[in-house]
């Protein structure tokens, strides 16, 4: 979140790039991690928390309240895991490291929307 605040707003696509190119490598890196370990989703990895805050900030306004409600609402839905965001840790190896997260993601991120759409210029 640090990152978010100090450095310039990033255009939607140059976002989306970017978190393109880290769940690639994220899923690649994790299931390396998978087979080294051999536990399901090591606490060592931490790229799929990069992965899954970035999806909640593609709709966060480049604001501190955008960036700290993203951030409260990814950390709920990581820790929270409803369903579906349990059911995606059962993918194998690095996918199910990277999509639970990205499912947390996306929900934080629907929630966000929907904050910011009721209650616009926030």
């Amino acid at each position: 979140m640090a990152l978010w605040e100090v450095l310039p707003p990033l255009s939607w696509a140059g976002l989306a790039g970017g978190l393109a190119i880290l769940g690639v490598l994220g899923t690649v890196a994790s299931w390396k991690a998978v087979e080294e370990t051999g536990l399901s989703d090591p606490s060592c990895v931490v790229i799929d928390e990069w992965f899954g805050q970035g999806v909640t900030l593609l709709v966060a306004p480049h604001t501190l309240l955008g960036g700290g409600l993203a951030f409260v609402f990814f950390r709920f839905f990581d820790i929270l895991k409803p369903p579906p965001i349990r059911w995606f840790e059962r993918a194998p190896g690095g996918f199910g490291v990277m999509l639970d997260d990205a499912g947390a993601g996306l929900m934080a991120a629907a929630l966000l929307y929907v904050v910011f759409a009721l209650f616009p210029g926030r």
